[in-house]
């Protein structure tokens, strides 16, 4: 079984997901909701190669970028102290391994 045929079921289970998490129409919702989406669609535009490493990286960056994206709106809108430092910690620690991933691919010429 290939790697794509692997990810196309957790995709289209990820978009069911987000789906299912739009019923509400409040401002951090809809923020929430438009990072999961710019997310998935990243994610499926992603060019596999069939080298796993590559197709590792080239896939959780744009994961991790979404990741990020959901701790801002948290920052913007939350107000649990926890869940306000958790996001903190998601943004500095996704960002540099983002940078590691983005070097790999570089220095693999990808």
């Amino acid at each position: 079984m290939s790697l794509r045929q692997l990810l196309f079921p957790l995709a289209f289970l990820l978009g069911v997901l987000s789906v299912a998490a739009t019923k509400s129409d409040t401002p951090v919702d809809t923020a929430l909701t438009e990072t999961m989406s710019t997310m998935h669609d990243a994610m499926h535009d992603v060019q596999l190669t069939g080298k796993p490493d590559i197709d590792f990286a080239r896939l959780m960056i744009p994961h991790h970028q979404g990741a990020i994206d959901m701790a801002k709106v948290e920052l913007l809108f939350g107000t649990d102290a926890r869940l306000r430092r958790l996001a903190q910690e998601i943004i500095v620690t996704q960002e540099s391994e983002i940078q590691l991933m983005q070097k790999i691919l570089r220095e693999s010429n990808e």
